[in-house]
């Protein structure tokens, strides 16, 4: 049996942080599932031709479900940490870097790291 490639250790990881996050959120129903799986495959030749850039996969992967989250159903995470006003979403900050984080923009915090939703939102944090 082959080893798993540093690459595709990247994209199973990146992938395991979405759908941490997903399921954090109750979103993670078969339909959303399967955008996370083509991000993932898209990434995968991304990463591929820029492999200096497997630490950025997660940012990516967390960005491009919530787009295809968009335009199916709405906006994707929900900020936990404003009370009041419209409801808005988190970004992910970097827009391409290592360390990928959700971010409130409205209130200038870091809300939790891609993959660790669940902590900030009262859910169960990853093990």
């Amino acid at each position: 049996m082959d080893p798993i490639s540093p690459l595709e250790q990247a994209l199973h990881a990146a992938r395991a942080l979405v759908l941490a996050d997903l399921a954090a959120s109750e979103v993670a129903a078969a339909d959303v599932v399967s955008m996370v799986e083509d991000s993932v495959v898209q990434r995968r030749w991304w990463v591929e031709q820029w492999p200096e850039g497997a630490g950025f996969v997660a940012g990516l992967i967390a960005q491009d479900v919530q787009d295809s989250l968009l335009d199916r159903y709405g906006r994707w995470p929900l900020c936990p940490v404003c009370g009041t006003g419209d409801p808005h979403a988190l970004e992910v900050e970097p827009d391409l870097g290592p360390d990928p984080h959700w971010v409130c923009h409205k209130a200038g915090v870091k809300v939790a790291a891609v993959g660790a939703l669940g902590s900030a939102t009262g859910g169960t944090p990853p093990s």
